[in-house]
């Protein structure tokens, strides 16, 4: 088996020996070496053998590994084994052999000749490098070998070996008159020693071009690169000629010419990379854009288009018109495109009622009866397609589930007592319930364009032949004048004797002559309708004629009309007008005209002196009232009235109990000031009495906030770790009242008060009249009150009266808006707070009869 590996590795040897020959040399000057060097290179190898199995006889160290010629050796007492590769005798003699015949074939060729040749295959070989794809070139490069892969390992090492001693032998043949003497064997186990130190240090760093790594060397080839030394003493290192440098410029990557016209060739094999990096994710930062002053809600999209404007505001782009105009464009696109995505809305009552006994409105004919739970199966869902539609109650499913994008409710089932519908809406201050509101009020403001023509035609039509156009005129009239709802049939057995205009009976209307009309009846949520009127003579003398036998006072008293022909009537005369239009129509108008009505009474009461707020609300209130009334927004007496009253009244005798110690302290002061009317009048409904229990309930209320005080104190000195008051201190701020109600005593004896220092007349004077605005506003506050006992203000205001009327008054007349509407309905009339007050001076009579 060995002979065989033998013959093979020497089979192997020659073949590349006789192909590398004529490929590997370099240059003219490694084909002038003179034999002698050839020679000596030879023989160091051999000695270089020698030396290592000397070594391994005479030394005693101990074995180690180290690195000799490239290769691993392990150096022990007894011998020397080569681990990359072991090679015997015969190799060695078989290898000079073939060396020194391809030597003597290469001596015989003349220089000149040589050089041709070597210039034609190096351009052949050029071209050929520079035609072959670039990954046939890379794949044609030599791969690294793996420690495990022994039998490529070892060709790979005998090329290299065969390659290194060709270029020795052309190096030789090129230098004949460097120096033929062979060196002692020390000094030549001394430079194969440094040439092996040098071949190791340059492996360590391999040469790159272009950033692509050149490829590997023969180790060997490395050692014989240099010049062999004939002199003794320190070797130069040797410098590499110009043909070692261009050697060195035709590894370098040429793309250029590889595929410069883009001819559509294949440009890669393989192609791996991680992408592009793409900007962080905009995160909104919350901070609010104002638009006249008011907080605007911006989309993060949008938001974050206004905050690169935002961060160049400062910067010569804001100044260029185009730049501006540009983005402004650009911005709206955004913004519209934001609102296919608006806020989430808030819900109104989602909550279902529990079961229990059903109480109802006045006399309900169903009172008391039991109201079933609702059940899930009962109930039908309205949500989006692409929406995830909510759970039910654990065991149960939803009766229904709907997309119908054409109505408003969210959820919707049918109560068992009267056999209503119910439904879930949005809340108040939703972006569709204010649409419906502005929609609403956009279509009586609609109505001022036709009230005139259809009036007109009503009017006329209360003498028509036909009785079913005389009794719509009839119920026209009563309509529009009276704001009546236009009422629908009812069953009198399962729902409240609740009626409107068309459902009235006889026994509702009571005629007195010559045009006197009482209305009594129950009207929304049983309230009771009470009016005595006037009407038109031909209206009087219709109603007449309605209430003629042999009608009987259950029987309708317009029976050849309902609501439904009511209605569709009206909407002949103007689009989408209907009798509940009519009613908003007048109490709007109603509103407009006693407000107007109110302020001007109240700038001649003043007559030039400044109005006060508080008399510009009661002058509000006023007309609401007025709304309400006709609304029939009415409400029962609350039976918390009479308390609350009598704190009004005790808060105004509270204000004077000061007004008279400061008139008293006045006098004592100045006593000339008694004799002016505005301070000599005395306080009244103040006796004796009540001054003594309002001082006890003052000094009381002083003795809680003292304790109350001393309490807070505590607790916070507790958690800041620090000592707490004492008892002590608590009692001393009690003993001071105590001293103080005993001097309001005495003052109340001696009709003295003691002024304090630093108190002047000017500052008594500031504080009375200070005093008087306050009683003068509680005053209409108890007045405003005890009128508005019976009356609901807020029925009319949130859904009769136009907001914008409300806002107008308010910004003309410098009334906050606080004062007139609470949160709640400021966040409902939202979009009616952007008028000014040129709104209310232009369209103040818009709703104008």
């Amino acid at each position: 088996m060995a002979d065989a590996e033998d013959e093979a590795s020497l089979q192997k040897v020659r073949r590349s020996t006789r192909t590398n020959t004529r490929t590997t040399v370099k240059n003219d000057s490694k084909l002038t070496k003179s034999k002698s060097e050839t020679k000596t290179v030879n023989k160091s190898k051999s000695s270089k053998r020698k030396w290592a199995e000397l070594d391994s006889e005479g030394d005693s160290k101990p074995s180690q590994t180290f690195q000799t010629n490239g290769k691993k050796t392990t150096r022990n007492k007894k011998k020397v084994v080569e681990m990359d590769d072991v090679k015997t005798e015969k190799e060695d003699d078989v290898e000079m052999n073939d060396i020194k015949v391809e030597k003597e074939d290469v001596d015989e060729i003349p220089i000149a000749q040589r050089r041709r040749k070597l210039k034609d295959s190096k351009g052949k070989a050029k071209k050929t490098e520079e035609a072959m794809p670039l990954a046939q070139r890379k794949k044609n490069q030599k791969t690294p070998v793996k420690e495990n892969d022994t039998k490529r390992k070892r060709q790979i090492e005998s090329e290299s070996s065969s390659d290194s001693e060709l270029d020795t032998i052309s190096k030789t043949n090129g230098n004949k008159s460097s120096s033929s003497k062979v060196k002692p064997q020390s000094k030549r186990k001394k430079q194969v020693k440094q040439s092996e130190e040098s071949e190791a240090s340059e492996e360590k760093k391999p040469v790159r071009h272009n950033g692509k790594k050149a490829p590997a060397k023969s180790k060997t080839s490395k050692a014989s690169a240099g010049k062999a030394p004939s002199k003794k003493g320190k070797q130069k290192v040797p410098e590499s000629s110009p043909d070692d440098q261009s050697e060195e410029e035709d590894e370098e990557y040429k793309w250029w010419k590889e595929n410069a016209q883009g001819d559509g060739t294949v440009k890669w094999q393989t192609l791996e990379h991680n992408g592009v990096l793409f900007p962080p994710e905009y995160v909104p930062h919350g901070v609010k854009m104002k638009f006249k002053g008011e907080e605007v809600y911006l989309e993060p999209e949008a938001e974050e288009v206004a905050s690169f404007y935002a961060a160049m505001l400062n910067s010569e782009h804001v100044q260029n018109e185009t730049f501006c105009r540009n983005f402004f464009a650009d911005w709206v696109m955004i913004l519209k495109k934001s609102n296919n995505n608006p806020p989430i809305q808030k819900v109104g009552n989602f909550r279902i009622e529990p079961p229990g006994l059903f109480r109802g409105r006045g006399k309900h004919p169903k009172t008391g009866k039991l109201k079933l739970r609702v059940a899930p199966e009962s109930v039908t869902i309205n949500i989006g397609k692409d929406a995830k539609i909510p759970d039910p109650p654990s065991g149960h499913a939803w009766g229904n589930v709907i997309h119908d994008n054409t109505v408003t409710w969210l959820a919707t089932w049918k109560e068992n007592v009267n056999d209503s519908i119910k439904y879930v809406f949005l809340a108040a201050n939703s972006s569709l319930k204010g649409q419906s509101d502005l929609k609403k009020f956009e279509k009586s403001r609609e109505l001022k364009q036709h009230v005139a023509r259809i009036r007109s035609e009503y009017t006329r039509d209360l003498k028509d032949k036909l009785m079913e156009t005389r009794q719509r005129a009839t119920a026209m009239y009563l309509i529009d004048r009276f704001a009546l709802r236009a009422g629908n049939e009812k069953d009198e057995k399962n729902e409240a004797d609740t009626v409107g205009c068309c459902s009235l009976r006889l026994e509702h209307v009571t005629l007195n002559p010559p045009k006197q009309v009482i209305f009594d009846f129950l009207g929304k949520d049983s309230i009771r309708y009470y009016n005595d009127v006037e009407v038109d003579e031909q209206v009087w003398k219709n109603l007449n004629i309605f209430k003629r036998k042999p009608k009987t006072d259950s029987d309708l008293l317009f029976d050849r009309l309902n609501t439904t022909l009511l209605n569709k009537y009206l909407s002949k005369q103007m689009a989408g007008l209907t009798a509940k239009v009519f009613r908003t129509y007048n109490a709007s108008h109603t509103f407009q005209e006693q407000l107007q009505k109110g302020m001007e009474e109240l700038e001649e009461e003043c007559k030039g002196k400044e109005m006060t707020i508080h008399e510009k609300i009661f002058k509000y209130n006023k007309a609401n009232r007025e709304v309400a009334v006709l609304c029939n927004h009415q409400r029962t007496v609350s039976k918390a009235h009479e308390n609350q009253m009598t704190k009004i009244v005790d808060k105004i005798r509270a204000f004077k109990y000061q007004r008279m110690k400061l008139k008293k302290m006045l006098f004592t002061l100045n006593p000339k000031l008694k004799k002016r009317a505005e301070y000599a009048e005395e306080e009244s409904d103040m006796d004796e009495e009540w001054i003594i229990r309002h001082e006890k309930l003052l000094m009381e209320k002083e003795r809680e906030k003292a304790r109350s005080k001393f309490e807070k104190d505590n607790e916070k000195l507790v958690a800041e770790n620090q000592k707490p008051k004492t008892e002590k201190e608590l009692n001393t701020i009690l003993q001071e009242i105590d001293e103080r109600e005993k001097e309001l005593v005495e003052e109340r004896k001696s009709k003295k008060i003691e002024v304090k220092k630093g108190t002047t007349v000017e500052k008594l004077k500031d504080q009375i009249s200070k005093i008087n605005e306050k009683i003068d506003a509680t005053k209409l506050s108890l007045k405003d009150k005890d009128e508005n006992k019976q009356t609901a203000l807020g029925t009319s205001k949130t859904n009769y009266i136009d907001p914008r009327i409300s806002a107008a008054w308010c910004y003309k007349y410098g009334v906050p808006i606080e004062k007139i509407f609470n949160r709640s309905l400021r966040e409902k009339f939202k979009w009616s707070l952007e008028v000014d007050a040129d709104w209310a001076l232009t369209q103040w009579l818009i709703f104008e009869l």
